[in-house]
């Protein structure tokens, strides 16, 4: 895994597609107040999003919900994923699992602060499944 850090104060320039990940993060993590919201796109294009689950019988970062989303909605692969947040995440095995290229991690404002690059097993990743 590799972390690319944006160049200076400037926001990292991302693809539209990659944008409206950052997009719907934001929004989700917004509309209920919580600590982290997060946006997978899947190998067909599908968008999920999800955000931190705090509850005392139920623990989930904003990314697990998104995966769970997804994956509990049918999709076979992940294409792309990003997360708002203020912490400094730590990029989920499981999105190498499903094949997940690169997580784009945001502010809440919206700058991409910094793009994971994962590789599947066997690929140099410090992540393997």
């Amino acid at each position: 895994m590799s972390d690319q850090p944006a160049d200076g104060p400037a926001a990292r320039q991302v693809g539209v597609e990659d944008a409206k990940l950052v997009t719907l993060a934001r929004a989700s993590r917004a509309r209920v107040g919580a600590a982290e919201g997060a946006a997978v796109r899947d190998v067909d294009g599908r968008t999920y999003v999800g955000v931190t689950v705090a509850l005392s019988a139920l623990r989930l970062s904003a990314l697990q919900a998104a995966i769970a989303a997804a994956v509990s909605s049918g999709a076979e692969g992940l294409a792309a994923a990003a997360v708002v947040t203020d912490a400094d995440p730590t990029p989920e095995a499981t999105l190498i699992e499903l094949g997940c290229r690169e997580l784009l991690v945001a502010s809440p404002a919206g700058t991409v602060r910094c793009v994971h690059s994962m590789r599947s097993r066997g690929q140099d990743s410090d992540i393997e499944v």
